[in-house]
């Protein structure tokens, strides 16, 4: 179920793909119920569409050619805004803009309009020569007109939704609201219980289990993968982290018998780790703590670039790095330890920790745009930002550890305008943060 849902909605296709399969069947079907309304001697429907089938044919028939044209051009635009976005931001919003429900509901509007006016077009008939066997599907035409009218509705509205789409603002903050909803979600499944207890050493005697596919590792169905573990009298250790790539034929889990003495069914455990861990060609964040984070860098290591060289987008991004990171310093770890129904650990599942995103955050902004005076303020910032919400002694740590680098790269090459003090100063209210205390300069 989860990777049915993972595929319907990150796709473009479903929603319009259901829109047409209701308008076809409303076009086969509404025009029946139109017969039977008008097999009585009094016509029973009022203010509905009262031409012939000639101007039936015409209404019907504008109304499907035009749609025709609208969805080819709201196809057009849509190819050009994903074309912009990967080009000008990153190709990992690409994700973001095909889950975009806007989109996918204009483009299923006027597709279900176009073949639900083609659909009622084949039900109109003419009198035949002696005047008689003439069929105007009353309600479905009058229906196909207001579809029209919601169809102009849509159209304005995916063009003023796809010019707000187009502002990077707009992108940065859906990248932001995915990202944070992600933290959330996992914090709620994390094994932080104990976030510096160490995990059971690997003994002598455990395996490898090679991976059987290629991919990102982007889930994990645990509660059969537990089971499987059990009834193999095993424990595993999943190498990879959610969102890293796993090559066939490398480690994708280690794996030792539960007891002593107890055989362990390699080939059991590998065909169940190939049925229940899900790889695909692309990240996703469903899983993984880290895949916002990255989009957000993404954005502001394109900025940096020689070619678009847009600080001032960086800034932004950077501003909503530094929230995430607040929020992900609620957290030490989102590694997963599952017991099966006696309570014994069968599965060991690591994931990213804090200083990981940290160092993911900050690495290139500080490699691309170390030179830059408003870049490295900000960097500068934003450390001293996370270091009000960090609790624990190794996110501290962390942050000491980036700001040592980032003092250590601007002493050796000062932004423009700044000197060796200057730079010394900046780093010290980031102490100053750590310690909650009034900044000293």
């Amino acid at each position: 179920m989860s990777r049915l849902r993972a595929a319907i909605t990150g796709a473009l296709w479903p929603l319009p793909a259901l829109a047409v399969l209701v308008a076809i069947g409303l076009g086969i079907g509404l025009p029946e119920v139109d017969a039977l309304l008008q097999a009585g001697v009094e016509e029973p429907l009022a203010f509905v569409f009262s031409g012939g089938p000639s101007a039936a044919r015409t209404i019907l028939s504008a109304i499907a050619s035009s749609l025709i044209s609208v969805t080819t051009l709201l196809f057009s635009l849509t190819i050009v805004t994903l074309q912009l976005a990967s080009s000008q931001y990153s190709p990992r919003l690409l994700q973001t803009f095909v889950r975009d429900r806007v989109v996918q509901s204009c483009l299923a509007i006027l597709l279900g309009t176009f073949l639900y006016a083609l659909t009622v077009l084949r039900s109109v008939r003419s009198a035949d020569e002696s005047g008689s066997g003439a069929f105007v599907p009353r309600l479905s035409v009058t229906l196909a007109f207001l579809l029209t009218l919601v169809s102009v509705g849509a159209l304005v509205a995916f063009l003023s939704h796809q010019t707000r789409q187009l502002r990077v603002e707009t992108m940065l903050r859906d990248v932001h609201v995915e990202a944070g909803a992600t933290l959330r979600r996992l914090a709620r499944v994390a094994d932080d219980a104990a976030p510096t207890a160490a995990w059971p050493a690997m003994p002598e005697g455990a395996r490898p289990v090679p991976a059987r596919g290629s991919g990102f590792l982007v889930a994990l169905a645990e509660a059969q993968l537990v089971e499987a573990v059990a009834a193999a009298g095993a424990v595993v250790r999943l190498v990879p982290r959610p969102g890293d790539p796993v090559i066939t034929g490398t480690p994708l889990a280690w794996a030792w018998p539960d007891g002593a003495g107890t055989a362990l069914d390699e080939e059991a455990l590998g065909a169940a780790l190939q049925a229940h861990a899900t790889l695909n060609y692309e990240r996703e964040d469903h899983g993984d703590p880290s895949y916002g984070l990255r989009k957000l860098v993404d954005i502001t290591t394109r900025a940096l670039s020689p070619g678009i060289n847009d600080p001032t987008t960086a800034v932004h991004a950077l501003s909503h790095v530094s929230d995430l990171l607040g929020v992900a310093a609620q957290q030490t770890t989102w590694d997963r330890r599952l017991v099966d129904a006696e309570g014994q650990v069968r599965l060991l599942v690591p994931s990213w920790d804090f200083p990981a995103l940290l160092d993911l955050a900050l690495t290139q902004p500080r490699h691309y745009g170390g030179e830059d005076p408003t870049v490295v303020d900000r960097l500068f910032a934003l450390l001293a930002e996370v270091g009000w919400r960090v609790t624990r002694p190794d996110q501290r740590a962390a942050l000491r550890e980036q700001r040592d680098l980032l003092v250590a790269q601007c002493v050796d090459r000062p932004p423009t305008g700044w000197d060796a003090d200057e730079v010394r100063r900046r780093g010290s209210a980031v102490d100053d943060a750590l310690a909650r205390r009034r900044p000293t300069s």
